[in-house]
């Protein structure tokens, strides 16, 4: 189907502009994931981002995720709410020591409790880490509508946005096939 998207451009350009926001939960817990695994990176994208028209990626092969976890400029962390995968977000630093924020979300059952602007502060404060000397994302109107509000209360500044016609699946791929009936 045919549907107007807009895409958001947003970036950080110096750690001092963060604006953090930090979540004291028991059993909460940031983790790297340090072995390259395509079942890990499929699942993560599929729970997250299945329900928001993530859907690039929805039909890849186990040898594209593969390839894909094995890219050594990409980094994941998940975050674990009493040993449960909550959610996660993945940096790719790049040419000239800019880091992407290439995904970034939460599984549907742990939004709303404050998370997504823990984890945030966390993907900035990484990125920084990572030695960036500017961080970037972008977003657009088929993501979920607290991913903007998210990028921008945490101090990142839309620098450009564009309206296209695409055309998007009837449906989100959700999280497996069959998921939503």
């Amino acid at each position: 189907m045919q549907q107007e998207v807009t895409t958001y451009y947003l970036e950080m350009r110096a750690p001092h502009e963060l604006r953090p926001k930090r979540v004291e939960m028991e059993g909460l817990q940031l983790i790297k994931a340090e072995i390259p695994s395509a079942e890990l990176q499929h699942f993560l994208y599929r729970s997250v981002g299945g329900d928001w028209y993530w859907y690039e990626k929805a039909d890849w092969t186990y040898q594209q995720w593969l390839e894909y976890a094995q890219n050594p400029h990409l980094h994941t962390w998940v975050l674990f709410l009493k040993g449960t995968p909550a959610g996660y977000f993945q940096l790719e630093v790049q040419p000239d020591n800019q880091v992407q924020i290439v995904y970034f979300g939460l599984l549907p059952q742990f939004s709303g409790m404050g998370l997504g602007g823990h984890l945030l502060t966390c993907a900035l404060e990484e990125a920084w880490r990572l030695g960036a000397k500017r961080v970037w994302v972008h977003t657009c109107s088929l993501d979920s509508p607290a991913a903007l509000v998210n990028y921008q209360a945490r101090g990142m500044r839309l620098y450009k946005s564009e309206t296209k016609a695409m055309e998007i699946p009837e449906r989100t791929p959700g999280p497996w096939p069959g998921a939503h009936g």
